[in-house]
């Protein structure tokens, strides 16, 4: 990350950077994503701490299974969630839009489709076939 700030990347005049509407765009997308998580969250960790408890053993695994669910999705949210917040954090610096791994700008079509996205294209490509 120390190119991107080095290099000043949003003081710089190129059509390929994001300018401050779009910034501005992102931003306000990305709190909705955020406070729309926190709300699921919250709800579903309510859900859980408000289960009825069980009569016998169908029951045990009837809510056992249900929590095994409702933990990978709570993960999975909390997981989306920072993701958010870091690049809520990557606005505020004015990194935002830069790869993590080269430091390139990534494409606003990709940003527009996964606005957390981390990595450009290419990078991505490569950390799936390291998987």
């Amino acid at each position: 990350m120390t190119l991107a700030l080095n290099n000043n990347y949003y003081n710089q005049n190129s059509d390929e950077q994001l300018n401050q509407e779009e910034l501005n765009f992102f931003k306000k997308e990305l709190e909705k994503q955020k406070e729309k998580l926190e709300i699921s969250l919250k709800r579903k960790i309510e859900e859980l701490n408000n289960q009825d408890e069980a009569k016998d053993e169908a029951d045990h695994a009837t809510i056992a299974i249900d929590n095994l669910t409702s933990n990978t999705i709570l993960r999975e949210q909390q997981k989306t969630l920072n993701q958010i917040k870091r690049s809520l954090n990557k606005i505020a610096l004015g990194t935002y839009g830069i790869c993590t791994m080269c430091e390139e700008k990534i494409n606003i079509e990709r940003l527009k489709i996964q606005m957390f996205s981390e990595h450009c294209v290419s990078c991505r490509n490569k950390l799936d076939k390291r998987v």
